[in-house]
């Protein structure tokens, strides 16, 4: 009897609030919906960028640490190992032979980006230099609506490390 007595007493001229209510989460939801998609996007890009910084220092160190009778194809070929092993979680592969440039590849995609490995010179020391270069704007990990806003169009590292 108390609750209908409540009820009774509601304010004239005040309806039922839950039409305004579904209809202020059907505006609010593409938003966050939006904005949780756009963060995972830009995470998952920054997990990728780290990598492929991983892979050109392990690359690069693969190339140096060889045996000093190593030749300079064989340790760009162990370069271009080392730079696979850390990038293949993505499906990820630096193809080619020799010393120079050569295709990034990913899984279903074909090239998407190039890794070079070359012998250079620095501060009077022989070195090897590993650049990994990934096309992120026309091959994104993850379908996104931002790639032409937020994320960057390519992911470019490069290491130097001097010959032992």
């Amino acid at each position: 009897m108390a609750h209908a007595m409540l009820r009774a007493r509601r304010a004239p001229g005040r309806g039922d609030d839950r039409g305004a209510v579904a209809v202020e989460f059907a505006l609010i939801v593409p938003i966050l919906v939006l904005l949780v998609f756009g963060i995972i996007s830009y995470g998952y890009m920054l997990s990728f960028r780290q990598a492929v910084s991983q892979a050109a220092a392990e690359g690069a160190r693969a190339a140096a640490i060889s045996a000093s009778s190593t030749s300079d194809a064989q340790r760009a070929a162990a370069a271009r190992a080392a730079i696979t092993d850390a990038l293949g979680s993505y499906g990820v592969t630096c193809t080619g032979s020799g010393v120079g440039s050569s295709a990034l590849t990913r899984s279903g995609e074909g090239n998407v980006g190039s890794c070079t490995v070359e012998r250079t010179s620095c501060e009077g020391n022989s070195c090897f230099k590993v650049t990994i270069a990934y096309d992120y704007e026309d091959h994104p990990l993850l379908p996104s609506l931002y790639t032409d806003v937020v994320l960057p169009d390519t992911l470019t590292y490069s290491t130097e490390v001097r010959v032992s």
